[in-house]
């Protein structure tokens, strides 16, 4: 994947869609400068400072007058806040570059102490950042929201300070919402709804549910609302978003992030078009139906429009309500097992959809005791961001993850090279941003548990140089790897917060299932596409396959028993090898 420069494009210039419409029809024209004067001299020490400052705060008045001057006369109140909005942005953004280039100046000859001055750097550069993200709201909640999962990239400083926005997001009124309605519609609430409540039962960065019940039928619907200011400042917001992320990289070149703004400008107009969303979800349920045994439900779309989505009422607590499962005799264990298989089946199912953004908040829970199996529903929303893998990489990635399970580190590198070209030199910071753990464990044994102290070490090794190399990695890697990691390590985070009694093993164990049906499936498609299927060739390679296979699961199925008698008697888990 390229990168772009600074360069930066005429059009649309740095404003938001109400003043990209009074452009148009006034016909004067909203000029960038080039950028490149005012760091010409920003490597030099001692104009450090000022070249920042001018950088920065000229970024930040083009960004905020630009987008508003031509509409100051009609509409005082939206420049205000457009200038608003943009100087957070800008004068953050200043401050934490100076902060780290202070910070990194002159660091202490003793390690412990520059790491320790880095670390305070992080968390005050942080703080700063989420007070920004909260009074900006719209999709700046959005994006702390996707760094705070990002444990494989960032900092934990920067991290365990977003990890409040999951549960953080705006409200907007209901008299807002209910002019929304009326302009998207052409009806009043009154005319399709027999009740609907004023107060939303949940709030998200882009929308939120009020519980209603429809008219005629009395049938109880969740009603998912976009925010009515996203129209007005998604724009303006993304520009600033790009405009940040195009900063950092000119002042810390070798920590270029520009992907993430890259890939937020893809992926923001698909989760903003809700009726894209109802067709996702009717699509995810279809796929599902034909899958029984596993515990999920969707619920079911009434209608999509781009700003309004109608959906069956389905209720459920958060997933790490532990309370509540222990109350209900619902196994930890047991959802962890479910949760590995549901999203197991989307990444390696043949012609599965990948949801893409499975938080704690995306995810509920019920008791179900007429559930075969288990006592339980797993309920997934919010299915604006879906994915399709295709078929190559998806049986490459499943060789992968069998070289990993088996630390076989050959395997390992020649998939990796395979899934995402990369080379023998990138290899062990790939393998730990996959799987999230320190790369001596992944050539040890993935199956224990991640410790707070491996953690530690991960920040550590990120704040000591590698960093920049993952920054680089990363931003090479398809696009669809850098959502299969977004969707691993989310529900990597899901799995830890049950503090289940068998650790990561189970988990594991079904993903090498997985893993190795899929290489199966490959075989036979080889053997099915060869010719005569009857041939003694074909024959001889069908039960090879069949072998190999069974094999696995033979394997599998007896380390599961082993596990199980193990977890009674109290004795923690062993490693793996399939």
């Amino acid at each position: 994947m390229g990168h772009r420069g600074l360069s930066l494009p005429a059009s649309p210039p740095w404003t938001c869609i109400r003043c990209q419409t009074r452009r148009k029809t006034s016909g004067l024209p909203i000029r960038n400068r080039s950028f490149q004067q005012h760091f010409s001299t920003a490597r030099k020490s001692h104009k450090l400072k000022s070249a920042i400052s001018r950088g920065v705060l000229f970024g930040g008045t083009a960004l905020a007058a630009g987008g508003g001057s031509l509409y100051l006369v009609d509409d005082a109140k939206h420049y205000y806040e457009a200038t608003e909005r943009s100087g957070r942005v800008v004068t953050t953004l200043y401050a934490c570059i100076n902060d780290y280039k202070t910070t990194l100046k002159s660091p202490p000859e003793n390690e412990a102490d520059a790491a320790a001055l880095l670390k305070a750097c992080h968390k005050r550069c942080a703080e700063r950042t989420l007070r920004v993200l909260e009074k900006n709201g719209s999709i700046f909640i959005k994006l702390g929201q996707h760094l705070s999962s990002m444990g494989y990239l960032l900092p934990l400083e920067w991290t365990e300070t977003f990890i409040p926005l999951q549960d953080k997001c705006p409200v907007s009124s209901y008299e807002s919402i209910e002019a929304m309605f009326l302009k998207d519609t052409g009806k009043p609430l009154t005319d399709t709804f027999e009740t609907f409540e004023e107060l939303p039962i949940g709030s998200a960065s882009l929308a939120q549910v009020h519980r209603a019940t429809l008219k005629g039928s009395g049938e109880r619907v969740a009603v998912k609302v976009q925010h009515p200011s996203l129209e007005e400042w998604a724009p303006l917001d993304m520009s600033l978003t790009r405009f940040s992320f195009s900063m950092l990289k000119r002042f810390f070149p070798e920590y270029d992030l520009e992907w993430l703004s890259d890939e937020m400008s893809l992926s923001l107009p698909q989760e903003l078009d809700f009726s894209l969303e109802g067709k996702n979800a009717r699509r995810a349920k279809e796929y599902f139906s034909h899958n029984p045994k596993l515990p999920l439900v969707i619920p079911e779309v009434k209608l999509g429009q781009k700003r309004i989505l109608i959906m069956e009422y389905v209720s459920g607590h958060r997933l790490d309500d532990l309370q509540f499962l222990d109350e209900n005799n619902i196994d930890r264990d047991d959802v962890s097992a479910a949760l590995a298989r549901i999203f197991n089946e989307m990444i390696f199912g043949q012609g599965a959809p990948l949801h893409c953004d499975p938080h704690g908040g995306n995810i509920a829970i019920r008791k179900n005791d007429r559930r075969r199996g288990v006592n339980f529903d797993l309920i997934l929303y919010d299915h604006g961001l879906y994915r399709d893998i295709p078929t190559k990489l998806r049986r490459d990635y499943a060789k992968l993850w069998l070289g990993v399970i088996n630390s076989d580190e050959k395997e390992m590198r020649k998939y990796a090279k395979e899934v995402a070209n990369i080379n023998d030199e990138q290899f062990p910071l790939f393998a730990s941003a996959i799987t999230g753990r320190d790369y001596n464990t992944v050539t040890r044994s993935i199956v224990s548990t991640r410790t707070q102290e491996e953690k530690e070490h991960i920040g550590t090794a990120l704040g000591d140089g590698m960093l920049q190399e993952l920054v680089y990695l990363l931003g090479h890697v398809p696009r669809i790897i850098l959502l299969i990691l977004k969707t691993n390590d989310l529900t990597r985070s899901l799995d830890e917060s049950l503090q289940t009694r068998q650790g990561p093993v189970r988990s594991f164990l079904i993903l090498a299932r997985y893993c190795a049906r899929t290489v199966f499936q490959e075989q036979m498609e080889i053997i099915q596409t060869s010719g005569n299927r009857f041939a003694p060739r074909n024959i001889m390679r069908f039960l090879k396959a069949w072998g190999d296979y069974m094999k696995v699961r033979l394997k599998l199925t007896g380390y599961e028993w082993y596990l199980s008698a193990r977890r009674t008697i109290g004795l923690p888990p062993l490693a793996l090898a399939v």
